[in-house]
């Protein structure tokens, strides 16, 4: 399992993903979930991807190969509409192509998470499901999961908002992470974050967050025990 959370906020664009994938607690390995894509000055995709492993990296490897070709690509199209249904009509071609190999126990599905700027427009962030379709963030609710996003959701929908400033958005992320890294061994450690600034079309701040990173392991502390104390200080119920 995975979990992947990204963020639409005036100010830019927050990414960040575990990963760990695991079939079974005797098979758990490390693939990177978030993928990035860049033209200097013109344009910035990223791409977190979660569901089975075998159809995510298929269509990352296509969207890659497919770069030099003849074939429409990331770095043809106009729009990041254009490249959230690049990304979908790809995931749709991978699953029709090992259609062939499921007899009923296996989910081929994979969601991805697409977001980026290209010049000319705004900021965009769309969530693609596993059928190629898609929706686009909006100011009204400035966030996307994917993957194991039960246990980090309470926070988002709390402290997330549209005019949340960046280096807050990647903080509430961090601590969305931490919360369902303790609630589920099938998320861990490493982190991928990535932040990025409206109209920098630069690459964006990429961090790696491993097990012995003192500011991760800080900060997860110091919830906990914030949690602790504002529990505390909540009023008895009169029964």
């Amino acid at each position: 399992m995975t979990y992947c959370v990204a963020m639409a906020l005036q100010d830019g664009l927050v990414f960040a993903a575990d990963s760990r994938t695991n079939a079974g607690v005797d098979q758990i390995a490390t693939y990177r979930k978030l993928h990035k894509f860049r033209v200097d000055d013109e344009r910035l995709i990223v791409i977190l991807s979660a569901g089975n492993l075998a159809t995510t990296q298929s269509v990352v490897s296509l969207l890659q190969m497919r770069l030099n070709s003849d074939r429409k690509h990331l770095f043809g199209v106009s729009s990041m509409y254009d490249v959230a249904t690049l990304v979908g009509s790809t995931s749709r071609e991978v699953l029709k192509r090992d259609a062939g190999l499921n007899q009923g126990t296996v989910d081929f599905g994979s969601s991805f998470i697409v977001g980026g700027q290209i010049r000319g427009e705004q900021p965009r962030l769309f969530l693609v499901y596993p059928e190629g379709n898609f929706i686009e963030c909006t100011p009204d609710t400035p966030y996307f999961q994917i993957g194991e996003n039960k246990y980090g959701k309470p926070i988002l929908d709390r402290v997330v908002q549209y005019d949340l400033p960046l280096k807050q958005g990647a903080k509430c992320a961090l601590i969305s992470l931490d919360s369902t890294i303790r609630s589920n061994l099938s998320v861990g450690l490493p982190l991928d974050v990535l932040i990025y600034e409206r109209d920098s079309f630069g690459g964006g701040r990429h961090h790696d967050v491993t097990s012995d990173n003192d500011s991760f392991r800080s900060l997860g502390d110091a919830w906990s025990q914030g949690l602790r104390e504002a529990f505390a200080k909540l009023p008895d119920m009169e029964w």
